[in-house]
């Protein structure tokens, strides 16, 4: 089966709500391509090996976290940016992207899949599903939490230590969002989970009590876009596929 590229967005906005969102590249079709689609690549980013791949595949869309054209880069395309447009655009192959609505989104977000991952209880989400708070259904060290979320997500996290009680309340953003770390802290949580950290963050969590957990950029933000791809396969009946080009960030 196909859909053609124009009721894909359509269903896909209507999904995401991207409008709703002030973000720091453009959501949706990114570079427009052929116009039926037949086979969907989903992947993290739109590196030029996720391309390649999926123009191996035969792909004629690709859905991607982290697109082009972000606010403040430079804006010629030059380099590695020209090679990467080349091949879309040579191949003919539609470019879909959505950031912060992908963030968000309260079925096939990253931070509602990662909790589904993680096997995090959702209590409450703050700053429009930036941010969640939750619980874990049985009280475990930071030692052993640490090993659940490296066992979850096939990475092992880098565990900064905030005190020796035990975890059962969590808050999370993926991504980089290690700067939410003192949200976290006002919420009373026993620990925080992001994808990156930053010098400041190993501070914060060892003065306020708080054990976080940098689990990677790469790592967190895998489920959403995989859910979603899913859920377009379903609903036009077309070919899915992820393709997981690891990032150790």
């Amino acid at each position: 089966m196909s859909v053609s590229i124009q009721q894909l967005m359509a269903h896909c906005s209507d999904i995401l709500q991207p409008q709703q969102f002030s973000d720091y590249c453009p959501n949706g079709l990114q570079v427009e391509g052929c116009d039926t689609i037949h086979r969907l690549v989903t992947g993290v980013t739109a590196s030029l090996a996720l391309l390649e791949r999926a123009v191996q595949s035969r792909a004629e869309a690709i859905l991607v976290h982290h697109g082009y054209f972000w606010k403040g880069e430079a804006q010629c395309i030059t380099g590695m940016r020209k090679k990467r447009l080349s091949l879309l655009l040579e191949k003919d192959v539609n470019l879909i992207v959505y950031h912060l609505p992908l963030d968000a989104h309260p079925v096939f977000g990253n931070n509602v899949q990662l909790a589904n991952r993680l096997g995090i209880e959702i209590d409450e989400d703050y700053d429009g599903g930036v941010v969640y708070r939750g619980r874990i259904s049985k009280p475990c060290t930071a030692q052993a939490f640490a090993e659940h979320i490296g066992h979850s997500l096939e990475r092992t996290p880098l565990w900064i230590d905030g005190g020796k009680h035990s975890i059962s309340t969590v808050a999370w953003c993926s991504g980089a969002a290690q700067s939410y770390i003192e949200q976290a802290v006002a919420l009373g949580v026993d620990a925080f989970i992001s994808g990156e950290i930053s010098e400041a963050t190993v501070h914060v969590a060892r003065e306020s009590g708080i054990h976080y957990f940098a689990a990677g950029h790469h790592a967190t933000e895998r489920y959403g876009v995989q859910a979603l791809g899913k859920e377009l396969a379903c609903q036009f009946d077309i070919e899915h596929t992820f393709i997981d080009c690891d990032n150790p960030v």
